[in-house]
C-alpha cells in the first residue's frame, strides 16, 4: 500500500482508512454522514483528498475527505479557516467536529474544529488536490 501510493498516489488494495478505523472508531463513516439528519453534530474524518477555495465562495473554503466507505464534503467558514489554518491546509489525514447541512440529495459537513491527526499515516504518503 505505502509503495502503490508512493508511485500512483493511490491503491487497489485495502482503502487505508480500513485499517486506522480501530483507532478512528470514533468517526462516523462517510456512509453514516449521507444518512445523517441536518443539524445533527458528530465528528468524522478522513483523507484529504481536494481543497478549494475558489473567489466566488467569499471566504468559503470546501474540502473532501475519503474513508473505505466513501467522501465527505466539508464546508470550512473563514473563522473556523483562520483559527486553524495549520490543521486545514497542512493535514492529510484530517479528523472534523461539525454540523451536518442537507438540502435534498446534498449532504455537507459544516466544521466547527478540525484535528490533523497525518501522524497515524506513518510512512504513507498521501497527496491532495488543492484549487484555488
Amino acid at each position: 500500500m505505502v509503495a502503490d501510493y508512493r508511485s500512483l498516489g493511490l491503491t487497489l488494495r485495502r482503502h487505508p482508512l480500513a485499517l486506522l478505523r480501530p483507532r478512528f472508531r470514533h468517526w462516523c463513516p462517510a456512509a453514516g454522514v449521507g444518512d445523517s439528519a441536518d443539524g445533527r453534530r458528530l465528528v468524522t474524518g478522513g483523507l484529504v483528498i481536494t481543497r478549494q477555495q475558489p473567489s466566488t465562495a467569499t471566504g468559503i473554503t470546501f474540502v473532501t475527505l475519503e474513508d473505505e466507505t466513501g467522501v465527505v464534503n466539508l464546508v470550512v467558514r473563514r473563522d473556523v479557516r483562520e483559527r486553524q489554518r495549520e490543521a486545514l491546509y497542512g493535514a492529510h489525514l484530517l479528523g472534523v467536529r461539525g454540523r451536518v447541512q442537507r438540502e435534498g440529495e446534498v449532504v455537507h459537513v459544516v466544521a466547527e474544529q478540525l484535528y490533523d491527526e497525518t501522524p497515524a499515516l506513518g510512512r504513507l504518503q498521501v497527496r491532495s488536490r488543492d484549487f484555488h
